[in-house]
């Protein structure tokens, strides 16, 4: 299977593989970056209820045809009854919601559950007609891009080529409409086109993929490169560009899968790929992902116990001046680390020279823990004093509401506390280089 694969996704597994990774590839690249706008844009179950609407419209666009003696089985023909019959239910769920009498995601629902049960009626109606079973209609539903052909693999490629175009071309006022569709409107943009640009752009690439992973799926491939992108970048030109490599990425390697291992259907394959790369990087996103996340809750709890641990040995010496060295096991208890961080944290104070172990035993604040410990203090009791003043919280559980937000909160945020108590409760303001300094003499303290 190995050969089969590689084969196929350079090129050289025969003429129709090779017909159906471009064609499927071209409509992932067009299906990811405008599932960039349709997922910021709030349109992701609109384009699901338009793409299972289509399918009455390929049925009927077929018995029409049947019955005139055209040929039934023309792509661009079931194509165009199928964008037909989208478009239909998009206006149907528009006309639905307008007024508020029902919920969008009920109209969805309705217009969905409707378009998709007329559709299988349709199916059936197809199998009696005298011009040969089902015709492949059902393909449209699952998709079978095994059996596209090369004429099959250009429309859907010019499709998605025009898609794609007219994307790039309409970038910045999408972006606008996007993210603020009320200060689109307020610099002129017509807003009320852009929406129906990016309906009808989602029609076109919803058509566009009948052929090639169905109408169940097509929306998976619109919606789930652009969410792939979202984990991994914050910037929108880069998240389009990066969710058309993906779809193009999935459709390729999903459709060489397939003709790897024929009895895989390929729009199904094409979609799970898809699914694995949003399961990557959902786990390994820089910023995003599940292993960034547990890294920042890590290093945010090693640093809160780092810092209880500086304010606690602070102000034990604060209380005994003279006492000079602390033990660890008083220093974690008063900082109330746990046994993993009674473990860890001993070796980070050290190394990152905050603590000096003392030969007779204990330890004691550097220079530098000294200082960091001396801020941190008076961060908490400035903190303490803004919600006992402010607040009107006890002393108890200000103390407890300091802890949970000192290490949080912005620098900017403790500015504004202070500036409150310098204005209207003065008294309680911690002195800025007065708190006692550990281990000092006497006369080198300063007031209190």
């Amino acid at each position: 299977m190995t050969g089969a694969l590689l084969d196929a996704l350079l090129f050289a597994g025969g003429y129709n593989a090779t017909v159906v990774a471009l064609g499927c590839a071209a409509f992932g690249l067009a299906a990811g970056s405008l599932g960039c706008f349709v997922l910021l844009r709030g349109r992701a179950l609109i384009a699901d209820a338009a793409a299972h609407a289509t399918l009455p419209g390929v049925a009927g666009a077929f018995i029409l045809a049947a019955l005139a003696g055209w040929d039934a089985r023309s792509l661009p023909l079931l194509l165009a009854g199928g964008a037909i019959s989208a478009g239909a239910a998009v206006l149907a769920v528009g006309a639905l919601t307008r007024g508020g009498r029902i919920r969008d995601d009920a109209a969805m629902a309705l217009v969905l559950s409707i378009g998709f049960g007329l559709g299988v009626v349709l199916v059936s109606v197809v199998q009696s007609l005298p011009v040969g079973g089902q015709a492949g209609l059902k393909s449209f539903i699952l998709g079978q891009a095994a059996g596209m052909s090369a004429f099959d693999a250009r429309l859907i490629g010019g499709l998605a080529v025009l898609s794609l175009l007219l994307v790039a071309l309409l970038f910045r006022p999408l972006a606008a409409l996007c993210f603020d569709r009320d200060f689109a409107a307020s610099v002129g943009l017509p807003v009320r086109a852009l929406d129906l640009a990016l309906l009808g752009l989602m029609l076109a690439v919803t058509v566009a993929g009948l052929r090639a992973v169905g109408l169940i799926l097509v929306v998976g491939l619109m919606v789930i490169p652009a969410v792939t992108a979202r984990l991994v970048t914050e910037r929108l030109g880069v998240m389009v560009a990066l969710a058309g490599v993906l779809g193009a990425a999935a459709a390729w390697l999903g459709a060489g899968l397939s003709a790897a291992a024929p009895n895989l259907p390929t729009g199904a394959t094409i979609v799970l790929v898809a699914c694995a790369m949003f399961v990557l990087a959902l786990v390994v996103a820089p910023r995003r992902g599940v292993l960034a996340f547990a890294w920042r809750q890590l290093r945010l709890s090693l640093v809160v116990a780092r810092d209880h641990a500086l304010r606690a040995a602070f102000e034990a010496a604060e209380r005994q001046p003279a006492a000079g060295a602390i033990g660890w096991p008083d220093l974690g208890r008063g900082a109330g680390w746990s046994a993993w961080q009674r473990a860890v944290l001993p070796r980070w104070l050290r190394w990152a020279g905050l603590v000096a172990e003392r030969p007779e035993g204990g330890v004691a604040l550097t220079p530098a823990g000294l200082a960091m410990a001396r801020e941190l203090t008076r961060r908490h009791r400035l903190w303490e004093h803004y919600m006992q003043s402010a607040g009107g919280l006890p002393p108890e559980a200000a103390h407890r509401a300091a802890d949970q937000v000192e290490h949080t909160l912005p620098p900017e945020v403790a500015m504004e506390a202070e500036a409150w108590l310098r204005r209207h409760d003065p008294a309680r303001l911690p002195p800025a280089g007065g708190l006692i300094r550990p281990g000092e003499p006497e006369t080198e303290r300063g007031p209190r």
